[in-house]
This record gives C-alpha cells, structure tokens and sequence, in this order.
C-alpha cells in the first residue's frame, strides 16, 4: 500500500525466521539517543520500520519503541507518558517478573518486555485506523479529553495490561491494576496537574488493564483496543520459546503454525486483521486467542478478520478463514464452504456458572 500521512500499516512476520516482525513507518529516534533504533537495511523502504525476530531482544524493543515513538510524534502527552513508562524501574522490574512466572513457571509464551512494546506499536496502528475513519472512542465521546488522551490512555493500558502475572496467572487482571496504580499516578501527575481530569483519564487505563482478557469484557473502545493488540500477539515468534522451553501443547505447537499477522486498512471497516498460517493449525489460535477478543468487545463493528494458509505449506486442508460476526466462513482446500460459530470457551463456563446460581436461587 502507499505510505503517506496518516497511513497505518503493523506486520508481525516470522515467516521462516527470518521475516520482519514489525513493519510500517519507520523513525530513526532522536538523534544521539542511545537506545535509538538503526537505520533499516538496504532492501528496506525508508518509510518501512522493521524488526527482525533473529535479532537480539533489545533491538527487537528497540525497533518495536522506534514505531510507537512514530506513531506518537503528534500527540505530545501520549509521547511524554509513554517515554516515562519505557524507562520507568518499576515497570521494566513487573514486565521481568510477569515473563518470569509466565514462561519459566508455566511455559506459556511471553509476557514480558517484548510482548508489551510488541502489542503497544499493534495499539497505536489500531488507534490510528480507527481516528482516521472517524471513529471516537470513548475518551473523546465522553468528554473527558481529546485524541492525545485515547494514545495515551491507549498506550499506558496496552504496555501494562499484563504486569499481574508476577503475582499469579489467576486473577493477574486486578493484580495488574492494582500494581499499575503508583506507576500511573506518578507518570499522569505531571501531565495532568488536574487531578479531576487526571482520575478521569486514568480510569481507561485501568479499565483496560483490567478487562484485557475479556474476565470482565471491556465496555470502553479503548478497553477493546488493548485487548485486540494483546490477540494479535499470536505467531510463532512469541511461541517458540515456550516450546523450546518444553511447553509442547496445542497452544505452543498452532502459534508456530502462525508465519504472520498484518494490521491494516480494511475495505469494509476501518481495520483488518489479516493471519497468514503455514499450517492449517494455527486456526486454534485464531479461533481461541484472537477472534474472541475482537467479536466480545466494543471492536467487533469495526474490526475485518482473515486468515489464510500459506500454498507452500503441508498439505492443506482449511484455505480461507474470515470473521463474519460471531461465526467464521471457512473456504476448505476441496472448495467447500462451511460456516460454523466461534468457540469461546470463556464465554461457556460464564454462561454455565450464572446458570447454575440461577437455578440455586430458584429452589425447588
């Protein structure tokens, strides 16, 4: 597609290995910062921003940082937050220690430093599709503040929404919020010297951390963004370590089935999200991780879903997937069609614990 002013386009790629990871605009960082990212290579365009999976984890953040450092040029309190939370002791100590219990605990994937700067440049690439189309979220449509404040409500939410991990999986959404608090409040007090405005603004931080994972489903759109760019965290770059760790389980084995996913302009809503599998099995991940948190939050009317397996990969059975409300349409290998509604297996255990309440307040 053509780069030009307002275009928004996110790659995830680790196709072979040795694809991008992040792909879009590109910023060279402030000239004569240390941590700023290095000029793309030779077969790069200029306007492209690129990560490279291989490449060692810092410059893996460092690009990811390069992106959103982009991304925010224009909105200066957003810039300012999210420069404070980057270098922020605290929050580089939570992300650690999420990663730690997550991985070396459980053998999940990341969650840590590098699935948070990851899904902070996918936040801001959806951010800005959807301003662009003219879509207010919730910050804006309430009164409370203007495009400045959803970025860096947006940003602050997406990048510590998973911080509540370092205490336990179980219940690490309010464990999250509750941690995030006092990093917050000393990042937001100087640029909101309000504290009407300020405690206005940092609940849809706190409502995003809290509702990321849809255990309770997000109300606000900027809720929804968080909890879309957390989905979109699904290739086979987050997962392999966890595999190489020994954790070799369907969610392990479908995210390296996932090469690639692409955030941008949709044709019929302001954004897609296109998935490009080398395996049928990374339907799973789709299907589980990120379908949900498109169609069970306030996204879900602005959101495009596709997915695709790549013809060079093993024998095919499932060609095309696409998201068509809360059912996909599955073009298989043979060319039949088969439509059939999105598992979401959360969802089932609500709606049979409130049966079984329900039935105990009834009596006999």
């Amino acid at each position: 597609m053509e780069h030009g002013a307002g275009d928004s386009k996110f790659t995830l790629s680790v196709a072979g290995g040795h694809l991008q990871d992040v792909e879009g605009r590109h910023s060279e960082g402030a000239e004569g910062t240390p941590d700023a990212p290095p000029p793309p290579p030779a077969d790069v365009p200029a306007d492209g921003r690129v990560v490279e999976f291989t490449t060692p984890r810092a410059k893996l953040i460092a690009e990811a940082h390069g992106a959103i450092h982009a991304d925010l040029q224009a909105y200066p309190r957003a810039l300012a937050a999210y420069e404070a939370l980057r270098g922020d002791p605290e929050a580089l100590a939570h992300w650690d220690m999420a990663n730690y219990i997550t991985m070396r605990k459980l053998g999940y994937n990341d969650h840590g430093r590098v699935h948070s700067f990851i899904t902070g440049a996918a936040s801001m690439a959806i951010t800005e599709l959807l301003l662009e189309a003219g879509v207010r979220p919730d910050i804006m449509e309430s009164g409370v503040g203007d495009a400045d404040d959803v970025f860096l409500a947006v940003i602050l939410g997406t990048m510590l929404h998973d911080i509540g991990n370092q205490i336990h999986r179980v219940g690490h959404e309010a464990h999250g919020v509750a941690l995030a608090l006092p990093i917050l409040d000393r990042i937001l007090g100087p640029i909101y010297p309000d504290p009407f405005k300020r405690t206005k603004v940092r609940s849809f931080i706190l409502g995003a951390i809290n509702c990321h994972d849809l255990s309770p489903v997000p109300l606000t759109l900027e809720g929804g963004i968080t909890a879309v760019a957390d989905g979109t965290d699904i290739t086979k770059g987050r997962g392999r370590k966890a595999f190489a760790l020994g954790s070799v389980d369907i969610h392990s084995i479908s995210a390296l089935a996932v090469d690639q996913v692409v955030i941008e302009r949709g044709r019929d809503k302001p954004v897609l999200i296109n998935v490009t599998m080398n395996n049928s099995g990374g339907i799973f991940q789709v299907e589980e991780v990120l379908a949900p948190k498109v169609i069970r939050t306030p996204m879900s009317r602005y959101v495009e879903l596709r997915a695709t397996t790549r013809a060079e990969g093993d024998e095919q059975i499932l060609r095309r997937v696409r998201l068509d409300g809360d059912h996909f349409v599955m073009d298989l290998e043979g060319g039949e069609r088969v439509v059939t509604p999105v598992v979401d297996r959360r969802e089932q255990v609500a709606q049979a614990v409130a049966e079984v309440l329900d039935a105990g307040t009834q009596g006999p």
